[in-house]
C-alpha cells in the first residue's frame, strides 16, 4: 500500500466512512502479523483523533433486554443529533470457536440508521465478556466521528466485568419479576455500576419493576460508591414504550460532565490505559512463546509436567521465565 493510499484511508475514517471503518476494524481484529503492523500504523496515526466520545459499557444477564434497549436508546440518541457506535461482543463457542454475531439482526432499525454503526465481534478466547481488540475498535469509531460509543458485553457475572476497564460509565441492565433478583446479581458487578436500569417497566411487569427498582436502590446504599458524592442511580426504562430513556441519558450525560469536572474521568482513562498495557504485555509474551520454536518446546514440556501433576503452575511459569532470561 502506498503512502497516498494510507492517507486516503485515514481521511475516509475521520469523516465517518462506514465501509472504511468496517475494513479498519477487520484489520485490527486480524491475527496475521502483516495485518498487525498495518493496524498499529493506522491506530498510531488516529490516536490524536480518538478519546473525545462518551464511552458507555452496557451489561446484563441474558434476557435483560440489552439489544432491545440499545436499539431504542441508540435511536433516541441519533434523533438528538448524536452519532452512535455499538461494539457488540457475542460469545464464542469453546468447542468450535464460532459465534452467531446476530446483533445487527436484533437491532435492525438501528443498523439502518445512517448515524449509527453496529459492529458485532466474537469474544474468541478472551475472558471478561469483551473481544481482545474491542479497545482498538473503540479508538477507531471515535476517530471516525462517533461521539457516543456503546460496548455491549456477552453477559454479566464476576468474570464479565472487563468492559468497565475500557468505558467511562458502566450501565447494568436488570429485568424485573425474577423473584430472587438480588440473589442472582453478584455484589462485585453491582459495585461497578454507575447506573442500574430496570428494564421492561411496562404492562404486567410495571409493579414488579417498581419493587425491583426499590430493592436495587436499597442494595446500592449499602455499597461504597465508586466516586465520593457521585452515587450510582437506579432508573426504570421501557424500550417498548420508550419511557425512561431520555431520563437515563440525561443522568449519564450529567454524570460524565461531573466526572470530567472533578478530574475523575482523566484518572479513570489513565488507569485503563495502564491496565491495557499490562494486559497486552501478557498476551504478547504468550504469543512469543508459541511462535518461538525453542521457547515453545520448553513451554510445552513444562505444561506437560503441570498436567501430569508433577509441578505447580507457578513453579513451571517461574522456570520458563528463568529459561527466557538465560536464553
Amino acid at each position: 500500500m502506498t503512502e497516498r493510499k494510507k492517507e486516503t484511508g485515514l481521511d475516509m475514517l475521520r469523516v465517518g466512512g462506514r465501509r472504511a471503518l468496517a475494513r479498519a476494524i477487520t484489520l485490527v481484529e486480524s491475527t496475521k502479523s502483516a495485518d498487525r503492523e498495518k493496524a498499529e500504523s493506522l491506530l498510531s496515526g488516529l490516536l490524536p483523533q480518538a478519546g473525545k466520545a462518551i464511552r458507555l459499557g452496557i451489561s446484563g444477564a441474558p434476557g435483560a433486554g440489552k439489544s432491545t434497549f440499545i436499539e431504542a436508546f441508540g435511536s433516541y440518541l441519533t434523533g438528538q443529533g448524536h452519532k452512535v457506535a455499538v461494539l457488540a461482543v457475542d460469545p464464542s463457542s469453546r468447542r468450535s470457536g464460532g459465534s452467531i454475531l446476530g446483533d445487527k439482526t436484533r437491532m435492525e432499525k438501528l443498523a439502518r440508521d445512517p448515524n449509527a454503526f453496529i459492529r458485532p465481534s466474537p469474544a474468541g478466547t478472551t475472558l471478561g465478556g469483551v473481544a481482545r481488540r474491542t479497545r482498538e475498535a473503540l479508538l477507531l469509531v471515535e476517530a471516525a466521528g462517533f461521539d457516543v460509543v456503546i460496548v455491549e458485553t456477552v453477559g454479566v457475572g464476576q468474570s464479565e466485568t472487563a468492559v468497565s476497564e475500557m468505558v467511562d460509565l458502566f450501565v447494568l441492565l436488570l429485568s424485573p419479576g425474577g423473584g430472587d433478583d438480588l440473589q442472582g446479581i453478584k455484589r462485585g458487578v453491582m459495585e461497578l455500576a454507575d447506573l442500574v436500569l430496570v428494564t421492561k417497566a411496562d404492562g404486567d411487569l410495571t409493579a414488579a419493576a417498581n419493587r425491583a427498582s426499590a430493592d436495587y436502590r436499597n442494595a446500592l446504599r449499602l455499597m461504597r460508591p465508586k466516586y465520593p458524592a457521585l452515587p450510582p442511580d437506579v432508573r426504570k426504562v421501557s424500550a417498548l414504550e420508550g419511557t425512561g430513556i431520555a431520563e437515563a441519558w440525561n443522568f449519564m450525560r450529567d454524570l460524565h460532565d461531573k466526572l470530567k469536572e472533578h478530574g475523575y474521568l482523566k484518572r479513570l482513562r489513565e488507569e485503563q490505559a495502564r491496565r491495557w498495557f499490562w494486559n497486552e504485555m501478557q498476551a504478547v509474551l504468550s504469543e512469543e512463546f508459541l511462535s518461538n520454536e525453542k521457547l515453545g518446546k520448553e513451554a510445552k514440556k513444562l505444561e506437560a509436567s503441570v498436567v501430569a501433576g508433577k509441578a505447580l503452575p507457578y513453579t513451571a511459569a517461574r522456570a520458563l521465565f528463568r529459561h527466557i532470561i538465560a536464553a
